[in-house]
């Protein structure tokens, strides 16, 4: 049995948007014989082109008309959030007894990609969230899983990772935040910087020290909203992710149960990087669903738009280069599925595919949302064409979750000591 994931029969895919707001919304989906080298359902089980209709769907309906604004007033979209969730995708891989949907990481993929071409930045911080629920399930005690994991799930509350400091981003294991340990107590010191959420959200999956140095030094920690001594920096101004806020996270003799460690002492910095593996996969995800979205703009834009007396899609020159957008696309979603399902299963050489799929999927999906802005012209630069949009969110992908330069030392890694 699963939670409440999706509403029985078949939803409507992306809707089609009327010409005179193609420009805000996304075109119609693809149709056999006009994108179907790049439908996303391909290959997929009946099962799973069900929660791809319904994603597609919840996106061209409840996001993609308010991206826009969402970006340009910084809103935190809460409600619909919560709409999401009422289909099951505020804990898509957590175990149903706890309100979760029970679905596998490639399942998860392909609802973080439809998802995406509504809004990224929204879509973004949905698979943070997810993450956190999916650790606090997966390592944490039957009280702890049934005290926080429903309000999650729901997303009646929100999460937020806090991995990263000002002094250590990349070099996770050196990070300095304490938690020493007085009875039943832990008495954090220390910030967290970047957080996704920070200051609006309610539950915090944070790591912290409370060895020696090193990674076998590193212990989780959730904390609520509200705990005397946690505070919050200025609301970051940020390029893009507009529409979830980003902070600094501040520990100030911040009072922490111990019933409120995931895991054992020293095992903080395995939960993070398992957390990180399939966090990895979905952001790769997301960057997906925004180069998919980019590739229909700059098809719908070629054939609307007309240079020296013809349409730009008769140009040979454009032509190729959406091809090779296509074919980008479709290579990186191919590699995104092979590493879920490594994961899913289990397999020894799953965290290095997802280090793969995320270096390659945001790096050419980047690529792709930037040569379908340049297809736009001028246009393609006016906040009134959702592609700049597009292009300003997924940006930051190729940063966070592991930078692609340490995806890259992990890949090294493993085939030099193979």
């Amino acid at each position: 049995a699963r939670g409440p994931l999706l509403p029985p029969g078949p939803a409507m895919a992306w809707r089609a948007a009327p010409r005179v707001a193609a420009r805000l919304l996304l075109p119609p989906p693809p149709r056999r014989g006009i994108a179907a080298c790049i439908d996303p359902s391909t290959g997929l089980t009946e099962e799973q082109k069900e929660f791809q209709k319904v994603a597609f769907d919840f996106a061209a309906k409840e996001m993609a008309p308010h991206m826009a604004e969402w970006d340009e007033k910084e809103i935190f979209p809460v409600e619909t959030m919560r709409k999401a969730a009422q289909l099951g995708f505020g804990g898509i891989y957590v175990k149903p007894d706890v309100g979760g949907s029970g679905l596998s990481r490639l399942d998860t993929s392909i609802i973080f990609e439809a998802l995406s071409t509504g809004c990224t930045s929204t879509t973004a911080y949905m698979s943070i969230h997810n993450m956190c629920v999916w650790m606090i399930d997966t390592f944490g005690n039957e009280e702890q899983r049934h005290k926080f994991c429903p309000s999650l799930c729901s997303m009646e509350k929100f999460a937020s990772y806090c991995l990263t400091e000002p002094g250590s981003g990349s070099d996770a294991a050196s990070l300095l935040t304490s938690a020493e340990r007085r009875g039943d107590t832990y008495i954090l010191n220390g910030s967290k910087a970047f957080i996704s959420g920070g200051g609006d959200t309610d539950v915090y999956v944070v790591m912290c020290r409370t060895g020696g140095p090193g990674p076998k030094g590193i212990s989780c920690l959730v904390l609520e909203k509200g705990t005397p001594g946690l505070s919050f920096g200025k609301k970051e101004k940020k390029v893009g992710w507009n529409s979830q806020p980003t902070r600094a996270v501040i520990f100030e003799d911040c009072t922490v149960p111990v019933g409120n460690r995931l895991g054992a002492e020293g095992q903080g910095f395995n939960i993070a990087m398992k957390g990180l593996n399939g966090g990895r996969i979905n952001i790769a995800s997301c960057s997906l669903g925004a180069a998919h979205a980019c590739v229909l703009l700059a098809q719908e834009h070629l054939t609307v738009r007309k240079q020296f007396g013809e349409p730009l899609a008769n140009n040979q020159y454009l032509q190729f280069r959406l091809a090779e957008m296509a074919t980008r696309l479709v290579a990186a979603r191919l590699l995104v599925r092979h590493a879920a399902g490594a994961l899913q299963e289990g397999r020894e050489d799953a965290a290095v595919l997802c280090s793969m799929a995320k270096l390659f999927a945001t790096d050419e999906c980047f690529g792709i949302c930037n040569q379908a802005l340049q297809m736009h012209g001028g246009y393609g630069y006016l906040k009134d064409y959702a592609v700049q949009q597009f292009v300003r969110d997924i940006r930051v992908h190729q940063i966070l979750e592991g930078t692609n330069e340490v995806m890259r030392m992990m890949v090294a890694r493993n085939l030099l000591q193979a």
